[in-house]
This record gives structure tokens, C-alpha cells and sequence, in this order.
């Protein structure tokens, strides 16, 4: 007789309420109501297979990660067990397991229930196969037929609703719209504090600009703009940028929107290579402004790709051949290949086909998230006022995952 038909005849019966301690480390279950799994308790970890995915457990990390009273705090989210207490030998002396959880009893007689669709969804094995982030990688095809819609002033002040549809929209595709806003200041930092709050930088906590050259940056004139992401010469770049044209007495000017991240993938399949040495060499960005009011210096150091290490995911691009540095972190042996490497990606970010162009206007505010897409912009005549400001990126993430959205 098989051990599962054999548990399901002593389902009701002492030997099913003692589990695995009956039956050597091992158990394996299903029913109408749930995925076939079983597991053993080996000698270094845990090993469960449910729902059709195979995962292993440290001990250490199961003692570590109990959500027990007295363990984890469920009001506060935070926990009570000091990790250091562990004993990194530990191993459960007893198990067992109904058709949702499992139960480990450790040294010290202490019982820990673990749901296995928990354990499933926190597997590193779970992880490595799911996106942190759902995204729609677009060219200008992709996203022009996807007729993603914009928010308006109005409801989106007001309805929570019209907030989470944006926030999704801009989580999807790294830019989203607020039309008809008040064609002022003021009212462009109220419908970017809806959103998240603004980061204050050596530009100030709002801009409000012309091509006058005030600062010592190409922005600052009416000389086109090849795509690129900002601050890439701060540690940790800006996350999201905020744009709103005032007015514009001229010709040109429109704004061009370049999907970073599909470009990326383009990449990683194409020539993995060349994705691995872009995500894994580190560059150095810097931005040197000396004029009589404004003195800055900064240097942000990372790979051009940014990637969660254990999917390979990537979460940030920094790509500004502006304001990129002198190449010294790299050796000479490398230097060629991460040159080779760069020319493929900037090629595919060169693609007319990747190019979104919008023209910005009075009451139309662009936000952009800044560690995937670019932006950039074509010449222009005559006078034209933007104005804008940086978003701080976890709060733009919070603010979506308070509504309910994955970010």
C-alpha cells in the first residue's frame, strides 16, 4: 500500500495526529482541496515539495522565522525572538503535518506552525522564480496600443481609486499622466505630494526653470538631450521624476521616453554576457558645478544594471553618458568587453522603434520612474518653463502597497 493511500485510511486515527513522528521524517498528502506534497527532515534543512515546486529550508532560518506569540509580534509586524539565541546547530526533534501546515517541535520543546503556502510563497526557490515587481516591458509600439490611461486632476485629488489606477499603471510601465492640473507651482507640488513626498536636492525641493544656464547643466539650455536617467552621480539616484511644462512660446521641446528595463531584457537575451558584465562592473558617475552660487560635487559609484541577485531581476538602471566618470574602476583586461557590452545596450536604447515621444504641455504632468525609464528631449525655440522635483522611491512603492497593489 502507498503512504499516501495508507495516511488517507489513518487520517482520523492516532497515527495521523502523531504524523511523521510515526513514520520516519516523512509525509506526503492530497486531497480535492490542496497540492500533493511531502517533505523530510534531513540532516541540514528541510525538504518540502508542494505545489509542485521543490524547496529547501535551513533549520537556523525555520527557528528564525517562527510566528508564534511569543516569537513575532502580530500587532507590531516585528520580531520578538533574538535571532543570536539560535543555536546554529539546531535541528526539530519532532514534526508532523495536517493538509495546510506543518509543525516543527525544537530542542526546548517549543512547537512552530508553518503554513506550507507560506513556506512556498518565502522559499528561496519561490523567489528565484517570481518577479518582485509585475512589469510590462514596451517600446513605443507595445505601449501606444496598450492606451494606458491618464488620471485627472480632480478625481485623482480625491478617489483613492483613481490614485491605485495610476500607481499601477505607473508601476506596469515606469511612467504615467495626471492631466488638466493647474498650470502652476504650487499646484504641481500638490499632485505630487497625492503620490509620495518630495526629496529636496541641491535643485531645491521644487524646480521652476528656463533655459537660462542657472545651473551648471545641459537641462538648463535649449540643446536637445540624448536619453539618460538623472542623478546617476548620487549613491542612490532619485527614484521618481516629476515633470510639468508651464508654458512654451516656441517650436520643439517634445519629451522622449525610452524603456530602460526593455531594453535590458533585450540584452540578457541576446548576449547574456554582455548583461552580466553590465550588471556586475561598477562605474563611476560625477557632477562638478562651479559657479558663483552653486558649488557641488558629487560621485555616485554602480554597475550601469542593478539586479536582485537571487532572479536577476533588474530593479535600476543608471545609464548617462553626460555624466558618466573617468573609467578607473575597471581593469584594462575588462575595459573592451564592459565597452562592447555598453555599445549593445545604448544601440538598443537607440532603436527608433523603443522611442515614446510626448509633447508636454500646460495641465499634462509627467511622472517617470527614474531607475527605468529615460528621458530625454529635442531642441527647441523660443521660451519654455518647467517646472517639477524628485519623488523619494519608497514612498511612492508604500503609498502603492498601502492600496493593495504588489510593489
Amino acid at each position: 500500500m502507498s503512504l499516501t493511500r495508507m495516511l488517507k485510511r489513518l487520517s482520523g486515527s492516532v497515527l495521523w495526529k502523531q504524523g511523521l513522528e510515526s513514520l520516519g521524517g516523512r509525509l506526503q498528502h492530497t486531497d480535492a482541496h490542496s497540492s500533493a506534497f511531502n517533505y523530510q527532515l534531513l540532516s541540514d534543512c528541510l525538504a518540502l515539495n508542494y505545489g509542485g515546486l521543490v524547496m529547501h529550508f535551513d533549520y537556523v532560518w525555520l527557528r528564525d522565522h517562527c510566528r508564534s506569540a511569543s516569537c513575532y509580534n502580530s500587532k507590531t509586524n516585528q520580531r520578538n525572538l533574538d535571532t543570536a539565541s539560535i543555536d546554529l546547530d539546531i535541528r526539530p526533534v519532532k514534526s508532523r503535518a495536517d493538509e495546510h501546515t506543518l509543525f516543527l517541535t525544537w530542542p526546548d520543546g517549543h512547537v512552530t506552525p508553518y503554513s506550507l503556502a507560506w513556506l512556498a510563497q518565502n522559499s528561496y526557490e519561490g523567489q528565484k522564480r517570481s518577479a518582485m515587481q509585475p512589469r510590462v516591458l514596451w517600446d513605443a509600439d507595445i505601449y501606444t496600443s496598450a492606451r494606458v490611461p491618464s488620471a485627472r486632476w480632480e478625481k485623482f485629488m480625491s478617489c483613492d481609486e483613481e490614485l491605485k489606477i495610476f500607481l499601477n499603471c505607473f508601476l506596469l510601465y515606469g511612467i504615467a499622466f495626471v492631466e488638466d492640473v493647474p498650470p502652476t507651482l504650487e499646484a504641481t507640488e500638490t499632485v505630487t505630494q497625492r503620490v509620495s513626498l518630495i526629496r529636496e536636492t541641491m535643485y531645491g525641493r521644487m524646480w521652476n526653470f528656463t533655459s537660462d544656464f542657472s545651473r551648471g547643466d545641459t537641462a538648463y539650455t535649449k540643446l536637445a538631450l540624448d536619453r539618460h536617467t538623472d542623478t546617476s552621480y548620487f549613491q542612490e539616484p532619485c527614484g521618481i521624476q516629476v515633470f510639468h511644462c508651464l508654458r512654451h512660446e516656441g517650436t520643439g521641446g517634445r519629451t522622449l521616453l525610452v524603456d530602460g528595463f526593455h531594453a535590458a531584457d533585450s540584452v540578457l537575451q541576446r548576449t547574456p554576457g554582455n548583461f552580466e558584465l553590465l550588471s556586475h562592473v561598477p562605474i563611476k558617475h560625477e557632477y562638478v558645478e562651479n559657479l558663483s552660487k552653486h558649488r557641488n560635487h558629487m560621485i555616485g559609484i554602480g554597475p550601469v544594471l542593478n539586479v536582485y541577485p537571487w532572479n536577476n531581476e533588474v530593479y535600476m538602471i543608471r545609464y548617462n553618458n553626460y555624466d558618466r566618470s573617468v573609467m578607473n574602476t575597471v581593469a584594462h583586461d575588462v575595459v573592451r568587453r564592459w565597452y562592447t557590452a555598453h555599445r549593445e545596450l545604448t544601440t538598443e536604447l537607440r532603436r527608433p522603434e523603443n522611442e515614446l515621444w510626448v509633447k508636454l504641455k500646460p495641465g499634462k504632468v509627467l511622472f517617470i520612474d527614474n531607475w527605468r525609464v529615460l528621458h530625454g528631449r529635442e531642441s527647441f525655440t523660443g521660451l519654455r518653463q518647467l517646472c517639477g522635483c524628485y519623488l523619494t522611491r519608497d514612498d511612492v512603492l508604500n503609498t502603492a502597497r498601502s492600496l493593495g497593489l504588489q510593489a
